[in-house]
């Protein structure tokens, strides 16, 4: 009975929603169009942020014909593509610069109640890893997916005093 059921759903049991508390941010709609014989045939892409504001965070972007299903599509590209940040206090580490295609994002940590001096596509991606206190900077291309590729890619590079001495073999001093 249950496999007929199943069935029936058309295979929407696997895709509950498993999000787990993650907030998701769309950060630009795009809209494409291609002309063919009877007009202009339009599709739309997704850049989506998800996170869980305490140090999980991803993002996605994907395509579809209508708004929605690139918005839920794209949504779960980037719960696929969670990745952990280090977080000291409410700000990062350390001064980190990442990198993505012709944009360059520079990451500096503030002291607290600094708030985030960010653009739209940094700020969403900070506040959904849980960062409050961040200064940016964006060099280079400002196309929403490439800096937000820079910004995870910032994200990678960033280590904890722990992971350097570890792998230095010698404690850092204070």
């Amino acid at each position: 009975m249950s496999r007929m059921n199943s069935q029936r759903s058309g295979g929407r049991d696997r895709d509950r929603d498993d999000s787990g508390g993650l907030d998701e941010n769309v950060i630009r709609v795009y809209r494409c169009s291609a002309v063919v014989k009877g007009g202009r045939r339009f599709s739309f892409g997704a850049l989506v942020a998800v996170g869980d504001r305490r140090g999980r965070v991803g993002i996605g972007y994907a395509k579809a014909r209508e708004v929605p299903p690139a918005v839920e599509k794209a949504r779960k590209r980037a719960s696929a593509n969670l990745m952990r940040v280090t977080i000291v206090g409410s700000s990062l580490p350390h001064e980190v610069m990442g990198r993505f295609g012709a944009s360059k994002v520079r990451l500096i940590p503030a002291s607290e109640g600094t708030g985030l001096i960010a653009g739209e596509s940094v700020r969403a991606i900070l506040e959904l890893a849980g960062i409050k206190d961040c200064l940016t900077k964006v060099y280079g291309s400002s196309s929403p997916k490439n800096v937000a590729k820079a910004v995870i890619d910032g994200f990678t590079r960033l280590r904890s005093r722990e992971t350097v001495e570890a792998l230095r073999g010698v404690a850092l001093a204070s």
